[in-house]
């Protein structure tokens, strides 16, 4: 219902005989239960969600089983963004002028898609990543190979992977594939919904919307180039993230879901 809705609904009751909608928005407004606002949550359902969870927060303040990291074992957080598309636009796009936005032509021609797999390294804020047609155990473990046969990574004492449980990369499997091609790797799986613990997903929130963002590529060539273009901009620019949330404000969180306050999508 409307706030025009309720107030001919008071009216209408009796309840009193005049109210306008501008007085029924501020007592509705006022009120401490709202009952039409809605947020979408989800509990966890992963029975070692904070152990897991955990692992990943201690890797951010470089610590892996009570340890501290040396100066040669590295962290890097890997994903795959999906359906990078080309949209070819049916007029070419207009610049920007005085007073005026850039405009972009709404209708578009398809040209393909990339599946974009990259990893972060969480400490030194280099990103590199690949270009695939499609995504998989082969496409991923080139991803990974392309990481561990460059310097610092091919010396490193350790090389962390953090990655979520996706097909390409799930469970004890890929742990037993990719340590046997490469030793120093040390795969770490973060529990189920819990990607906003995976820090590559920031980057790509960054090449959303500064590289991809609006989509206008004559081909997929295009955009390939401009991701490798971005990655080498991003690596003479940034700095590593400021991660703030530790070990401490997941067991506060965890705590604060079992009295029913607050679910994980409501705390990301």
């Amino acid at each position: 219902m409307s706030t025009s809705d309720v107030a001919r609904e008071v009216r209408r009751t009796g309840l009193t005989a005049t109210v306008s909608d501008s007085t029924v928005w501020r007592w509705l407004s006022e009120d401490a239960i709202k009952p039409w606002q809605h947020r979408c949550w989800i509990f966890p359902r992963d029975p070692f969600f904070a152990a897991k969870a955990s692992r990943i927060l201690d890797l951010y303040e470089r610590v892996f089983e009570g340890r501290a990291l040396k100066d040669d074992e590295f962290v890097l957080s890997t994903d795959e963004k999906t359906s990078l598309q080309a949209r070819a636009r049916r007029h070419s796009s207009l610049p920007p002028n005085p007073g005026r936005a850039m405009r972009v032509e709404h209708e578009y021609r398809r040209r393909g898609a990339w599946a974009y797999l990259a990893a972060l390294d969480v400490f030194r804020a280099k990103l590199f990543g690949r270009c695939e047609r499609k995504t998989g155990i082969v496409p991923f473990d080139r991803l990974v190979g392309q990481g561990m046969t460059q310097p610092p990574y091919n010396e490193a004492r350790r090389v962390f992977w953090i990655m979520d449980n996706g097909s390409s990369h799930r469970g004890a499997a890929c742990v037993k594939r990719l340590v046997e091609k490469y030793p120093r790797i040390v795969p770490v799986h973060g529990p189920v919904h819990a990607s906003w613990l995976n820090q590559i997903e920031i980057s790509f929130s960054l090449l959303q919307r500064k590289v991809l963002t609006p989509n206008d590529f004559p081909s997929l060539g295009a955009v390939s180039e401009r991701l490798l273009a971005f990655e080498r901009h991003y690596e003479a620019i940034a700095k590593p993230f400021e991660w703030k949330f530790t070990r401490h404000d997941l067991s506060r969180l965890l705590d604060r879901m079992k009295k029913g306050d607050v679910g994980l999508w409501a705390a990301a």
